[in-house]
């Protein structure tokens, strides 16, 4: 079920085109028949005809192996039947009985030379020999005594052996001589260390003598026999047997080396000493089945066939070849598939032609059909599809929508007119509800404003008087304490005045707090004042946190203009952020403390005091909600510290402002203009 459910969903993808458009599903039943139909009918027809014409060659080649293996086999049998009439001869027999009149190696050099054999021997019941048509053959004993055997038992035979160079030698050097093949480098051949084959392949037979324990022995060495070789090929592949430009060839194989062949080197001259390749080889010779398919043979793709040939054990010796040349047969295949396909082409162009002429009568009036559709969806209501020139259903359904557009346009008139007029009221009852939102919204902000500032108030005022009382019984007792010690407390006169300032300011910042809250009811003082000596006072100030902090002070001024500003306000404020500085580097850090001439958003000349730590940075959640009252990111803050010092700044006409640093870290941002514009809570200027 799931790969039919993958089919199906497939299925209706492949579908989705055909299913938008009309016009596209009549185009794709008129063509697709054509389109498809006829290039799969080609495409199996020329996958049809190449696998036919493949099997058709290799037929061939099949049938010229069986012709060359049958002409072998017919050579091996002449061998032996001319040798066995030659031992039953009665001018053997004479040459015997009277060896003065003729001599028995004259016979057998006429015979060997008439017969086309390279040597004829007679051997005793020893094997050795007693007549030769060779010279210095006499007392030989002959090398392969496995023919030899059989003939002796009455069996004649007629097989393929191979000569060992020493074994040539001794029947003549001249044997040796042609046996030995110099191998050449052949691309794709089996991996050898040998660079020369000196073993013969010799065609021999033997038959007994009657009635004498003698035993005639005859063979020819196929080693660079030429002559053999070229009668394989004529018989083979005769003139006119093959196509113009094709050439067939023949080859005689010692192991895999070619010993006897027609196959020439581009450069002229017969490739005898050139191998077969290691797939051709592992096939014939090591699984001994023969190789009927394409093969590269001298750098040429030729239709080849391979069989084994066996010598008198059974063994696999070498191979009998016979092929020819591949390209014009190619050639001529895809001559036949190129004249086919234009036929083709032709023919599906002429029923396309056809076919589309049909489908164009019932695709033109969809189109125009269409085309007023997509006009009245812009707009156009007076697009209409006009006289069809067929009198058939699509000019009847053209006609229907002609008078259905009609009736649309007029309705649609009608509607414009009617919205018109609605929009006309809507427009004066939006701006009615417009004014009287602007100022219910008016009125909420007041509102919200005037409870938030009460309520701050309350709680100022509560904290003020919660906050002076034990800060004035401090103030008292250091008076008290200053007076009781007299000369006494010179030591720690600089605690003691540190100690009343810090009471001053506590004082100062619950006055601050009253007039944040009820602005009208405090008014404060501007002065000259050095940001470098403010930041110098803060530190002073946070020296305890700084020291159990484990904190490093990086100081950078590159100001020396001063700010018209009250000097408390603007210390609270930097206090405030050195602690929060200090509390974001709980391992300890680097803080890092600037003034810098900067100008305003609205181009009046300022100064920019940052503080600016190496912590975790500011949470991208939080960074909006920075300065609201009572949040906070820590577990035991108030979330009024930023707030205030919100506060402080605007009311000097500053800005302070948040923001995480690239390499790590938050900074924290104040401006404040040289000459701050007063807030209208009444500041008075010293």
């Amino acid at each position: 079920m799931p790969v039919l459910g993958r089919v199906a969903s497939l299925w209706r993808r492949l579908l989705q085109p055909l299913n938008r458009s009309v016009r596209t599903r009549f185009v794709t039943l008129a063509l697709l028949p054509l389109v498809v139909g006829f290039p799969v009918l080609l495409l199996l027809l020329a996958g049809w005809g190449g696998a036919a014409f493949e099997e058709l060659l290799v037929f061939k080649v099949r049938s010229d192996l069986a012709v060359a293996a049958t002409y072998f086999e017919r050579v091996q049998s002449d061998v032996g039947r001319s040798i066995e009439a030659l031992a039953s001869s009665e001018a053997l027999a004479d040459t015997r009985r009277q060896p003065r009149a003729s001599s028995p190696d004259a016979l057998l050099r006429e015979r060997a030379r008439s017969l086309g054999l390279d040597y004829l021997l007679l051997l005793d019941a020893r094997q050795q020999v007693v007549a030769a048509s060779l010279p210095a053959s006499h007392g030989l004993r002959y090398p392969q005594p496995t023919v030899v055997l059989a003939a002796s038992s009455g069996t004649q035979r007629a097989t393929l052996d191979v000569f060992t160079p020493a074994q040539l030698a001794a029947l003549s050097p001249l044997l040796q001589a042609r046996s030995h093949i110099e191998l050449l480098a052949t691309p794709g051949a089996r991996p050898s260390k040998r660079n020369v084959s000196d073993n013969g392949l010799l065609l021999h037979a033997a038959a007994k003598v009657p009635g004498q324990p003698l035993v005639l022995v005859g063979g020819v060495l196929l080693n660079r026999n030429i002559e053999f070789i070229d009668r394989i090929r004529h018989l083979v592949y005769p003139q006119g047997s093959l196509p113009i430009r094709s050439r067939g060839s023949a080859t005689l194989f010692l192991d895999d080396t070619r010993i006897a062949t027609t196959v020439t080197y581009p450069r002229g001259g017969r490739a005898i000493g050139s191998r077969v390749s290691q797939e051709v080889s592992e096939q014939v010779l090591g699984r001994g089945q023969a190789w009927l398919n394409r093969a590269r043979v001298i750098g040429d793709w030729y239709v080849s066939g391979y069989q084994p040939l066996l010598d008198s054990r059974g063994q696999r010796i070498g191979m009998l070849y016979v092929g020819f040349l591949e390209q014009p047969f190619v050639l001529a295949k895809w001559m036949a598939l190129a004249v086919l396909f234009v036929l083709f082409a032709i023919t599906m162009a002429a029923a396309t032609w056809v076919s589309w002429r049909f489908a164009r009568s019932v695709i033109a009036p969809v189109e125009r059909l269409r085309q007023t559709m997509s006009a009245v969806a812009a707009g156009r209501l007076d697009a209409r599809v006009g006289a069809l020139p067929q009198q058939d259903e699509l000019a009847l359904l053209a006609a229907h929508f002609d008078a259905l557009l009609a009736r649309l346009e007029s309705q649609n008139q009608a509607m414009l007119r009617w919205a018109g007029e609605l929009d006309d009221k809507v427009a004066e009852r939006t701006r009615e509800l417009a004014a009287a939102n602007h100022t219910l919204l008016s009125a909420q902000q007041q509102l919200f404003k005037s409870e938030k500032l009460a309520a701050i108030g309350q709680l100022a005022a509560g904290t003020a008087h919660e906050i002076n009382n034990p800060v004035a019984v401090i103030q008292g007792n250091l008076e008290l304490m200053q007076e009781l010690l007299g000369e006494a407390a010179a030591p720690v006169l600089p605690e003691i005045r540190l100690m009343r300032e810090q009471v001053q300011r506590i004082q100062l910042i619950v006055a601050k707090l009253l007039q944040y809250a009820r602005p009208s009811e405090y008014a404060g003082d501007l002065q000259q004042v050095q940001p470098q000596e403010v930041f110098q006072d803060s530190l002073l100030l946070v020296g305890y946190q700084m020291n159990r902090g484990n904190i490093a002070v990086v100081k950078q001024w590159h100001s020396r203009a001063t700010l018209l500003a009250n000097r408390f306000e603007l210390q609270q404020i930097l206090i405030n952020l050195i602690l929060n500085a200090i509390q974001a580097m709980p391992q300890g850090g680097v803080l890092t403390l600037s003034a810098h001439d900067a100008s305003g958003s609205d181009g009046r000349p300022g100064l920019r005091l940052s503080v600016a730590d190496n912590g975790s940075g500011i949470a991208e959640a939080d960074m909006a909600r920075l300065f609201d009252p009572f949040f906070t990111s820590k577990h035991d803050g108030t979330g009024l510290g930023l707030w205030v010092c919100q506060g402080l700044a605007e009311r000097s006409g500053g800005v302070i402002e948040a923001a995480n640093q690239p390499q790590g870290g938050a900074v924290f941002s104040v401006w404040l203009p040289c000459e701050p514009a007063l807030a209208a809570v009444g500041l008075a200027v010293l």
